[in-house]
C-alpha cells in the first residue's frame, strides 16, 4: 500500500509540476488558479468584515503603498521575462488590520493583511517592505498551491479542488482552514515547510529590492522578531514563520543576489 501511495505521488508531481519564478524550484500544483485565488478572495473577504481595519491613515497608506511598489515591482520583472501568466488573475489587496497580535499573512491571488502589531517592529516602511516581500513571495511562488495540492493528494487520492468541495464540502473546507485560515481566532495553520520559508526570504530580499528597498535591511527585522520571542512564546507571526540563527544565516547568504535587482 505504501508503495502503491508513493507512486500516485509521484505520478501528480509528474504531471502536475511547475516551476518557482527565479529559484527555478519544481513544485506539486495539481489546482488551477483560478480556483484558488477564487476561494481566497472568498476568505479574505470574510476575514476582513469580522475585523476591525485601521483608522491610522499614515499607518494604513504605509502598508498600502509598500505593497503596491513591490508587486509592481515583481509585476514588471515576470513580463521582462515572458512569465506574467503566472500572475494571471491576481487582484492585489493590501490591509492593515486594527489588531495588538504581531503577524502579517497572504493568500492567492495577491491578498495580504498586516497586523498592526507588527508594525512596531517593522519601525518604518523598510521594514514593512521586509514583511511585505516576504509574503509577496508565497504568493508568487505559489507556496499556498502546492500546500493544498499536496493536502488533497495525502487527504482526498488527488481529487480536484472543483470535485472535492462538491463531493465532501466540509472536509475539503477543513482543508483550506488548515492551510489558510487567517487571524488571530480561525484555527490552526498549517506551517509553510522550512523549504517554502527559505525560498519566501530569498525571493523576498529580491523583491524588495526591486522596489527600491534596502534588502540589508531584511535581517535585522527578523533579528528584531527573534529577540522579541526571549525565551517564552513567540509571536503568532513566528509559530508560522520559523526564525533562528540560521535562518538569519541564509538570508544573509541571500543579500549579495538581491543587491543585483536593487534600484535605490
Amino acid at each position: 500500500m505504501k508503495n502503491i501511495f508513493s507512486i500516485i505521488v509521484l505520478i501528480f508531481f509528474w504531471y502536475g509540476c511547475s516551476t518557482v519564478a527565479i529559484t527555478g524550484r519544481k513544485q506539486l500544483s495539481i489546482i488551477p488558479a483560478s480556483e484558488m485565488n477564487s476561494m481566497a478572495a472568498t476568505s479574505y473577504k470574510e476575514t476582513l468584515s469580522s475585523s476591525k481595519l485601521s483608522t491610522n491613515t499614515q499607518q494604513t497608506a504605509m502598508v498600502k503603498r509598500s505593497g503596491e511598489r513591490i508587486s509592481k515591482a515583481v509585476e514588471q520583472y515576470m513580463a521582462q521575462q515572458n512569465k506574467s501568466s503566472a500572475l494571471n488573475g491576481f487582484e492585489w489587496e493590501f490591509n492593515l488590520i486594527d489588531d495588538p497580535a504581531v503577524n502579517a499573512w497572504a493568500m492567492p491571488g495577491g491578498k495580504v493583511a498586516f497586523y498592526a502589531g507588527i508594525l512596531p517592529l517593522c519601525q518604518d516602511e523598510t521594514g514593512v517592505a521586509v514583511v511585505m516581500g516576504h509574503e509577496i513571495a508565497h504568493v508568487v511562488a505559489n507556496h499556498g498551491g502546492e500546500r493544498m495540492s499536496q493536502q488533497l493528494v495525502t487527504q482526498l487520492g488527488g481529487t480536484a479542488l472543483s470535485v472535492a468541495l462538491q463531493q465532501k464540502p466540509e472536509q475539503t473546507q477543513q482543508l483550506w482552514m488548515t492551510a489558510f485560515g487567517a487571524g488571530t481566532q480561525l484555527g490552526v495553520l498549517l506551517p509553510y515547510s522550512r523549504q517554502h520559508e527559505f525560498e519566501a526570504d530569498k525571493l523576498g530580499v529580491i523583491f524588495m529590492a526591486m522596489a527600491g528597498y534596502d534588502p540589508n535591511e531584511a535581517p535585522k527585522f527578523w533579528e528584531r522578531m527573534s529577540a522579541l520571542s526571549g525565551g517564552g512564546a513567540p509571536p503568532q507571526f513566528l509559530s508560522t514563520h520559523p526564525s533562528d540563527a540560521n535562518r538569519i544565516k541564509e538570508l544573509k547568504a541571500a543579500i549579495p543576489e538581491a543587491m543585483k535587482y536593487y534600484k535605490p
